[in-house]
């Protein structure tokens, strides 16, 4: 088997016993006959996978009884619309946050349906190399949300706090961040994350809310993302996206048996010092995000050669490092580090780059 340490932003790499066992499991799960994909979901037999699905990620997270979990589809981008939608109707009004692409998209989509939605903080000017500070007195009081993106996958930066919003439901949007650390998410109305990056396959979407923000609703919107009716059915109003609820249970697994989140959280802390070490220790590599607001999931440097960065790019795939290549919007290079990349790909990493430096000299 020749596999190489994927770095992509998405969909990821995934935990090498995950695959494993989803392959043993493949044509035949357990004594049904039939493959997970072939298997009706309102069989006894999928009907345990999703409620063994949600019981674990409650267990990982801790996640108050007082909240629902849903399995959804059309990724974290169909939340954009369906977030505004479904809490719009406390007071009309929400406010954004805006620390990178996709929480600029998200307002630009409330902002497209007419309501009254304002952008609190940004830091777009910054070309959002850190991650604003919000405090409470920013929050309009009578707002019916706050929407935040957790961690910025594209410009490698993530909150290293909770923000402050009084008694205005914070929203966050946590696709590629959520499982690599414990979080409180009694201070979250709405957790929101694509399962592509830590959790699953592409193709499920789960959103954890909180009880008494189902009752909200815009009434003209589309039954198939309001999050009440997926409530009331179990996730089931319609097929759901079985496979890739049925790998999630199988990363659930996972993350349980080497200890849960606080484990997977050191393992996330030591994989990222290695890297932000060695680039604090040089000046071949530039760190674009300001300490302080530093993801551990995505670690982004450049050269500050464009040719340079496309070797980089390139000569590292060669060497068994793939996707590498940093977003068209903002090049260089970014290192996707997500739970399911062992410590060994990124001392790999480390010392390609040590390699590199030497072997391809700055003018």
């Amino acid at each position: 088997m020749n596999r190489v340490y994927n770095f992509s932003a998405g969909p990821s790499m995934l935990p090498l016993p995950v695959l494993e066992k989803a392959a043993s499991e493949l044509v035949c799960y357990g004594e049904s006959g039939m493959s997970v994909m072939e298997m009706s979901h309102r069989s006894p037999d999928y009907e345990a996978i999703i409620a063994d699905a949600e019981s674990m990620l409650r267990k990982l997270m801790n996640i108050p009884d007082n909240y629902k979990v849903l399995f959804l589809q059309g990724g974290a981008s169909t939340q954009f619309a369906a977030v505004p939608l479904n809490l719009i109707g406390r007071t009309g009004k929400a406010d954004y946050v805006v620390s990178g692409q996709f929480s600029g998209k998200a307002f630009k989509e409330a902002q497209k349906m007419g309501y009254d939605v304002k952008c609190v903080a940004t830091t777009k000017d910054d070309n959002f190399n850190h991650i604003p500070t919000v405090t409470k007195d920013m929050i309009r009081p009578d707002a019916s949300y706050v929407h935040v993106c957790f961690n910025n996958t594209i410009y490698g930066t993530k909150y290293s706090y909770i923000p402050d919003t009084g008694d205005v439901p914070l929203v966050a949007d946590m696709s590629s961040c959520i499982l690599s650390e414990p979080v409180d998410v009694s201070k979250f109305g709405v957790i929101y994350a694509g399962a592509q990056k830590n959790m699953a396959p592409a193709g499920v979407t789960v959103v954890i809310v909180r009880e008494d923000l189902l009752e909200y609703a815009d009434p003209k919107m589309p039954t198939m993302l309001e999050w009440k009716i997926m409530a009331e059915n179990g996730s089931m109003y319609n097929t759901p996206p079985c496979y890739s609820i049925y790998m999630l249970k199988l990363v659930a697994e996972w993350l349980l048996s080497i200890g849960g989140l606080e484990e997977m959280a050191k393992r996330n802390k030591e994989k990222c010092a290695l890297l932000y070490d060695y680039l604090d220790s040089q000046n071949y590599y530039v760190a674009p995000v300001l300490e302080g607001s530093r993801s551990m999931m995505n670690v982004t440097f450049v050269t500050g050669n464009a040719d340079l960065d496309k070797k980089f790019a390139s000569d590292a795939a060669k060497a068994g490092m793939k996707n590498l290549k940093g977003h068209r919007s903002v090049g260089g290079m970014r290192a996707s580090i997500y739970n399911a990349m062992p410590r060994e790909g990124v001392e790999a990493l480390v010392a390609f780059m040590k390699k590199f430096a030497e072997e391809n000299p700055k003018a």
